[in-house]
């Protein structure tokens, strides 16, 4: 979902209360903050030895504190959104939540809604591959992680 998006959802609805639903059905707790809106692009090197780029995301770091009557509304939100602009490049990027649960992860924002409840803003799942395999397979060479590679003995990736 792109920030634009979101941020609409948010204006439109400014009382509501934010309810964040995780990929597995379950949420984060009602009492959650977001304690920073980031500005996430990445330059890398894959296994085989590419070098990647990602186009810039906003990434909505959340935190779950013992302050349990806290609840965030939608008009608060947008407000901590806009605080963003000043390291957003623009608002037509995608968004992503970091979570810290039993570890810290990231998930897409796939949609939010203005419901019954307030708004409900719903993640998806994100996963690791490996981009060396899928060139490889692509080219009918052993890349990476292909069995028999030189680089795969060497850098010990994908195994």
């Amino acid at each position: 979902m792109k920030l634009t998006e979101l941020k609409a959802v948010l204006r439109a609805n400014p009382n509501a209360p934010v309810r964040v639903a995780l990929p597995d059905g379950d949420e984060i707790p009602a009492h959650f903050h977001v304690t920073e809106v980031g500005d996430v692009a990445k330059r890398f090197i894959d296994c085989g030895g590419m070098l990647h780029q990602t186009s810039h995301t906003c990434l909505l770091q959340t935190h779950v504190g013992d302050d349990v009557e806290h609840r965030l509304t939608a008009g608060r939100f947008g407000k901590i959104l806009e605080l963003g602009a000043r390291v957003l490049p623009h608002d037509d990027i995608e968004v992503e939540v970091e979570y810290d649960c039993c570890v810290t992860a990231q998930y897409p924002v796939l949609s939010a809604r203005a419901g019954s409840g307030g708004i409900e803003v719903q993640l998806g799942e994100k996963r690791t591959a490996c981009l060396a395999k899928s060139r490889a397979e692509a080219s009918k060479e052993p890349g990476c992680c292909g069995s028999g590679s030189e680089t795969a003995e060497v850098a010990g990736c994908c195994g």
